[in-house]
């Protein structure tokens, strides 16, 4: 691949700083390509090409003088449309928020900015980030780029299938269940699902502008055509919140293992409670085999000290409570009524929501200490592994599914029906633990769709999971463009 849209944000960077080619060349590369291919799939719902082309001309004259911004000098890229970013409609893709404009960016956006990048679109999401697919009534529905009768997955959809298409050197996702890691699988993208609070998340809608609370599991993070890009990304956006700041210091430590055949490798290919479709699994064999002929110490019998069923229930828990502030009054009374008839014994995934979504503080400490006692268990399963491979989703992208309520939505998975919402669960029993977390493209299914496999790493060491997957990127390959783009 040698046009310039493909290279990474690294190579751009390079690329630039040395002269050979201008921040605004490569601007503008990508905004040729944006309105040849965006209309395909509506990955891009919002451009600012004046003040982007301003600030590229300032980092090309910049240069000039042998002043360079950072790392990002210069390097164009989009962001999802649920970061607020200053002069930029931000939307979250509600009517509600359909003209705000923010006078401020996000930390995070904020801390691309002071990069070097230049900021030139937002990327579709649903509504208030709120789906496994990306679709509003605001800025319509995001398309598969490997096919767009199919999802690009959620929330950071928009995000993944511009990157995917050639459209943007690279994106700032948000995730709580599986946002950044459920698109990077259905795209065949990278994705770094980070540690729990190392990157400040205000300014994210949810919650509403101006909020300064942060949501519990959620986290702010990148999206990338490489592993290096996920770790330069992850080197500019980490670190204390500026209130913080006076006090903490923070460095992440190094990749546990400099070598591919020195990691210590557990492998949770499936599980009953979340059953994975064949399809995903065939590559997920592949992966294992590769590892194991490169002589990698590789157990596919290793488990933390927990099953899948418990580690759900206590996620599902507590991700609808910490959703449910952006409700309603009158909606939190109605779902309330309808938890005190259910029945004890009915587990259904409308019940877990109704359950979650009106926890009273009592039953939500409850839940904690449960979550507390799952990362116990995994700190002493990380004494032995350096990382977990396990599965994104059950299945590869999804056909467009946007019937109402969500909860009651099905899909197939090795021909059984299985509730929608099963896409969030392998990633939520992860992201509920605060573990990092790394999605890397490990090949196609034999219809043609990508897969995406999940690393996990120990609490605090996000550099071991991107590390591996860039050691994984060089054993099987890695990113690989859609067809026709």
């Amino acid at each position: 691949m040698t046009d310039m849209a493909w290279r990474s944000a690294l190579e751009l960077a390079a690329a630039i700083r040395s002269g050979e080619n201008g921040s605004r060349e490569v601007l503008d590369h990508y905004l040729r390509r944006v309105e040849q291919f965006n209309p395909l799939i509506n990955a891009i719902v919002t451009l600012d090409v004046e003040r982007a082309r301003q600030r590229a001309d300032a980092a090309d004259a910049a240069l000039r003088r042998g002043e360079v911004w950072g790392p990002l000098h210069g390097v164009p890229m989009t962001v999802k449309d649920s970061f607020e970013t200053a002069g930029m409609r931000t939307t979250s893709g509600s009517k509600s928020l359909a003209r705000h404009v923010p006078a401020t960016d996000a930390p995070a956006v904020r801390r691309l900015v002071d990069a070097g990048a230049v900021i030139f679109g937002k990327t579709n999401l649903p509504t208030f980030a709120m789906d496994a697919q990306s679709y509003n009534p605001v800025f319509g529905t995001t398309n598969n780029p490997w096919d767009t009768t199919r999802s690009p997955g959620g929330s950071s959809g928009g995000a993944a299938a511009a990157l995917a298409a050639g459209l943007t050197a690279l994106e700032l996702g948000s995730d709580i269940g599986g946002s950044i890691r459920n698109p990077a699988h259905y795209c065949g993208v990278y994705g770094h699902k980070p540690t729990f609070g190392i990157i400040p998340a205000q300014g994210h809608i949810p919650g509403p502008p101006g909020c300064l609370s942060e949501s519990d599991i959620a986290v702010v993070g990148p999206l990338a055509r490489c592993a290096e890009d996920l770790q330069l990304a992850l080197d500019i956006l980490a670190g204390p919140s500026a209130d913080r700041a006076t006090a903490w210091r923070f460095e992440l430590p190094p990749p546990r293992r400099s070598a591919l055949g020195e990691y210590r490798v557990a492998v949770w290919q499936d599980d009953a409670a979340c059953p994975i479709d064949q399809s995903v699994l065939q590559r997920y064999d592949v992966v294992v085999e590769a590892l194991r002929r490169a002589g990698v110490n590789v157990s596919d019998q290793a488990r933390p000290a927990f099953t899948f069923a418990d580690a759900q229930r206590t996620y599902a828990n507590l991700l609808y409570a910490a959703t449910s502030p952006g409700m309603s009054q009158k909606r939190f009374l109605e779902l309330a009524h309808a938890a005190g008839q259910l029945a004890p014994q009915d587990e259904s995934p409308t019940a877990q929501l109704l359950r979650g979504s009106t926890l009273r503080h009592r039953d939500w400490l409850s839940a904690n200490e449960s979550r507390l006692q799952l990362r116990a268990a995994w700190e002493s399963f990380f004494c032995d592994y350096d990382v977990l491979l396990c599965p994104v989703a059950p299945t590869a992208a999804l056909l467009h599914d946007q019937s109402e309520p969500v909860a009651a939505r099905l899909m197939q998975v090795n021909g059984t029906p299985r509730p929608y919402l099963d896409q969030i669960m392998w990633p939520g029993v992860i992201g509920m633990a605060y573990l990092p977390s790394t999605v890397a493209p490990v090949g196609k299914t034999a219809a043609g769709l990508p897969v995406g496999i999940q690393i996990v790493g120990p609490y605090l060491e996000d550099r071991t999971p991107i590390a591996f997957a860039g050691h994984l990127a060089a054993l099987i390959g890695g990113f690989e463009a859609p067809p026709g783009y």
